[in-house]
């Protein structure tokens, strides 16, 4: 059977990248003084913000109205396959050899199909999720100065990171308010469940 399309992937990418932003974000300080190290799930917060819940939602239509495109292809070959084999006992040689070429094009057209569905997903899910991961990394940046911070990190990046560090909640209510950080404001603790993304390919 033909590979189920999978939702695009290209947030990796930029999150990537802004985890290299989520560097030092203090300035200068006394070598002797602590270190106020925090650390945000950059992807997770992006997501659960009010502008990501709304940019899953316009992706998923969009993957799923794909899918059943390519769904509704896939059995049209598969019903063109078994009507194949059935005639195959009473077509010619020449007649069989035509049609298996026939099904094979229809094939390479479906699979070329499914990269350019990807393609177009990869393309929305930047459009949209690129301007929340600029702003979410402002609001980070605000968080960090107003705070105190001198270095907050991507949880992701980190192997280990005590829950009282975890910032994630209050950059997400921050960015849904649009409001400043209170000075000193201690750090969320825990972290809600993902939410489920399309199912895999089978």
């Amino acid at each position: 059977m033909f590979p189920r399309s999978s939702s695009p992937r290209p947030l990796a990418a930029l999150l990537g990248a802004a985890a290299l932003a989520l560097g030092v974000l203090g300035g200068p300080r006394d070598v002797a003084a602590q270190t106020k190290i925090g650390v945000v799930d950059v992807q997770h917060a992006v997501m659960q913000t009010e502008d990501g819940i709304r940019a899953q939602a316009t992706l998923k239509k969009l993957f799923d109205r794909r899918q059943q495109e390519l769904d509704s292809k896939q059995a049209e070959l598969q019903r063109a396959r078994d009507d194949i084999e059935k005639q195959s006992r009473v077509l010619s040689r020449e007649a069989l050899q035509k049609r298996m070429e026939d099904w094979q094009r229809r094939m390479v057209e479906l699979q070329t199909v499914f990269v350019d569905y990807n393609k177009e997903l990869q393309k929305k899910q930047g459009e949209l999720t690129g301007p929340i991961i600029k702003k979410m990394l402002g609001v980070i940046t605000r968080v960090a100065k107003k705070q105190g911070y001198e270095l907050i990190i991507d949880k992701q990046a980190a192997p280990y990171a005590r829950a009282d560090l975890d910032l994630t909640e209050q950059v997400i209510q921050l960015y849904n308010s649009g409001g400043e950080p209170a000075g000193d404001a201690a750090p969320s603790e825990g972290k809600p469940e993902e939410p489920k993304a399309p199912e895999p390919p089978k």
